[in-house]
C-alpha cells in the first residue's frame, strides 16, 4: 500500500505515531513524519504494514491517505 502524509495540514496531535509507530514518528518540528523520509511537505512511502489504515481513521485533520 502507498501512504501519503501532507505535513502542512498536520497539527501534531501524535495519534498516528502512537497507533502506528512502525510507520509514523513525531519530528523535531512537532509534526508527524513518515519514518525514513526527508522532512518535506508531501511524504510518500510504500509498505505492507496494516496499521496506517487505522491512522487514517483517527487523524483529526485527515492529512494521511492510504491507497
Amino acid at each position: 500500500m502507498q501512504i501519503t502524509l501532507e505535513r502542512s495540514k498536520c497539527i501534531g496531535c501524535g495519534a498516528c505515531a502512537s497507533i502506528c509507530s512502525d510507520v509514523f514518528r513525531m519530528a523535531h518540528d512537532g509534526k508527524s513524519s513518515l519514518k525514513d523520509t526527508e522532512l518535506s511537505d508531501l511524504q510518500k512511502i510504500e509498505t505492507e504494514i496494516a496499521c496506517p489504515k487505522e491512522a487514517v481513521e483517527i487523524c483529526p485533520v485527515k492529512c494521511i491517505k492510504v491507497k
